[in-house]
């Protein structure tokens, strides 16, 4: 197959090279890019006082923190393998993943942490409250940590508008809402009706729309190794 593939360029990056590995050709369309933030150690602000664990909800949130904290004994509560596989490579040594979402996170911290605990959030700028909302209604102390901002693309990269132009394409991977819904606006204009949509979740299929695709194939879990499956 030849898949477009919309994550950010590190993550897209290692996804093209597993689709290689599949037998698949990848095009990389980066939509999203994560800016991290400069500053001191968390350590030394005091944002990482009395936490029991930090809460990752993406890889880029293990990115973003690791350049700001010396401490590599903090627990990480990671939403997914990748998350919690970028936080091994970080060097951080207490790792769990809840191999699910936001959701599926929070039903697995009230097993990890005791009841009550601190826990600080890593993440971007205008993520959203889903996470800290749920864990404090179970009584636990949530302190939102944003390390970073993501940027929309403006326009598609060039040869990708190309690609999908003269029909060269066999599917586009979409890994959040957010990115499905740039791509329905920036590619608005182009033929979609013979490629195939492989979606993490029902909601990154909802946002395609009012885009017509041949085949829209939902993850049967929202990681990457359940996104890799649709491609066989």
């Amino acid at each position: 197959m030849r898949i477009l593939v919309t994550r950010p360029l590190e993550d897209g990056t290692e996804i093209a090279r597993l689709l290689s590995a599949r037998g698949h050709q990848a095009l990389l369309a980066p939509l999203l890019e994560p800016r991290f933030q400069d500053g001191p150690l968390l350590e030394e602000t005091g944002a990482l006082d009395k936490i029991e664990a930090v809460l990752a909800t993406s890889a880029n949130g293990i990115r973003a923190l690791s350049p700001r904290t010396a401490r590599r004994d903090l627990a990480i509560f990671a939403v997914g393998p990748q998350t919690a596989e970028a936080a091994r490579r970080a060097g951080f040594s207490d790792v769990r993943s809840a191999d699910g979402d936001a959701h599926a996170l929070a039903e697995a911290v009230r097993g990890w942490a005791r009841p009550g605990a601190a826990l600080l959030h890593v993440c971007a700028e205008d993520a959203p409250g889903t996470l800290s909302d749920q864990l404090g209604r179970s009584g636990f102390t949530v302190s939102r940590c944003a390390l970073y901002r993501i940027e929309p693309a403006t326009c598609l990269p060039p040869e990708a508008e190309s690609a999908l132009r003269d029909r060269a394409l066999d599917a586009v991977m979409f890994f959040s809402p957010r990115t499905a819904r740039i791509f329905a606006q920036l590619a608005e204009a182009l033929p979609a009706d013979g490629l195939a949509a492989l979606c993490i979740s029902r909601a990154a299929a909802d946002a395609l729309a009012p885009l017509s695709f041949a085949q829209i194939k939902i993850a049967a879990r929202p990681n990457q190794d359940a996104m890799l499956a649709l491609t066989q």
